[in-house]
């Protein structure tokens, strides 16, 4: 009996992974659980134009709904609550049982709030979902004070996106400047000058250390000053979403993820991971690497797909994103797991960050040099020098 392709998740990898299977000649019945109950949908713009309520959620689905029904594909809400490898089913919250040749865990990752008192207040909000973004957007009217607790690219884009709404918005950050760690003090400066001139107030090297509701505000008492808000935006991290996988007593890695090999293979037969829940063997680099880039968890899925259809694919792309603070954007292409040094091309309107590790190019970052980018990409996939 032919059980088919159930696919644990509704996010970028999913999709893909049922569309390279059908594409590279996948039979049998596919499913895709869906634990937010909405078909897979654009994550990008939960940060930028939904929150500033420049787009609506009608656009943000990735197919009409007609694209599944052509493809045989399934769409099941609902949450996966056990994976039996012996019987190889994945078992839903409700009981029901979907028996499987192949499994793809492209079950993402979760918010992870920072471990103060507090966070559970009302008024205080993540911004992973749809919903969590339109409840934000609800909550941001025009001339209310919103603090936001992180400095990667979600709390830099939502701080320029919520000052667009009219927000007056405080910053908080253990960094020095966003993105120190990441990218450099550098390129870190220049973000922390473009968030200045949105208009967002920062406090930096500042932890924060309890929230409390005081007379229908809250109150945020960092290390530093105690902040009044509105409302309050945690973007302090995500974590790989890996029960399923831990429970069925699939082997983690040392950070939580779902060892793969670059073909999104697990170490359980029939079973593969892609996307944020995954430490993926990266063919190209020739070492496993964990992104968090929604063209990479594509990337990924198709992978997976089309290896549960038999066909032959490998992941061997370099990781990268873009991100848009305010007016400005990003592009950004690496390894993504570190170097020893960064050049900063500064020259004109753009700029270009080099990054190198034993003299290769390991990364690189542009702002108005898609040159430089794609040159880059190349670069670094060769294991060459920076320019």
């Amino acid at each position: 009996m032919n059980r088919g392709l159930v696919i644990v998740g509704g996010g970028p990898a999913a999709y893909a992974a049922a569309e390279a299977f059908r594409a590279r000649g996948g039979t049998g019945p596919v499913v895709l659980v869906l634990a937010e109950g909405r078909h897979p949908y654009n994550r990008p713009p939960l940060s930028k134009e939904l929150l500033r309520g420049e787009a609506g959620e009608h656009e943000l689905p990735l197919e009409a709904p007609g694209w599944y029904a052509e493809r045989h594909v399934a769409l099941r809400p609902g949450v996966a609550a056990a994976l039996d490898l012996e019987r190889r089913a994945v078992v839903l919250e409700d009981g029901d049982g979907l028996p499987y040749d192949t499994c793809v865990l492209a079950t993402g990752a979760a918010p992870v709030p920072p471990p103060i008192e507090g966070t559970g207040e009302a008024g205080v909000h993540l911004l992973r979902t749809a919903e969590h973004s339109l409840a934000l957007r609800a909550a941001a009217e025009p001339g209310l004070e919103a603090v936001i607790v992180g400095s990667g690219f979600i709390g830099c884009e939502a701080a320029a996106s919520l000052r667009a709404r009219g927000c007056r918005v405080t910053l908080v950050s253990q960094e020095p400047a966003p993105q120190t760690g990441r990218l450099g003090p550098a390129v870190a400066a220049r973000l922390a000058g473009w968030l200045e001139e949105e208009g967002v107030t920062a406090h930096y090297g500042t932890d924060v250390e309890r929230i409390d509701r005081r007379g229908g505000r809250l109150s945020v008492a960092t290390a530093g000053p105690e902040l009044t808000a509105d409302l309050v935006l945690l973007a302090s991290g995500v974590r790989a979403r890996t029960r399923l996988a831990a429970e069925a007593g699939l082997a983690l890695a040392d950070r939580g993820e779902i060892p793969v090999d670059a073909h999104m293979r697990a170490d359980a037969p029939g079973v593969l991971a892609c996307g944020d829940c995954a430490l993926a063997h990266n063919a190209a680099a020739g070492r496993p690497l964990h992104v968090e880039h929604w063209g990479d968890a594509l990337g990924q899925g198709a992978v997976a797909g089309a290896t549960a259809a038999g066909a032959e694919a490998a992941w061997d792309d370099v990781p990268g994103f873009w991100s848009t603070i305010g007016a400005r954007t990003l592009k950004y292409a690496a390894w993504g797991d570190g170097f020893d040094a960064v050049r900063l091309d500064a020259n004109g309107a753009g700029f270009t960050a080099w990054y190198a590790r034993a003299g290769r190019c390991v990364g690189v970052l542009t702002h108005e040099r898609d040159a430089d980018y794609e040159g880059g990409r190349e670069l670094i996939a060769a294991g060459e020098p920076p320019p």
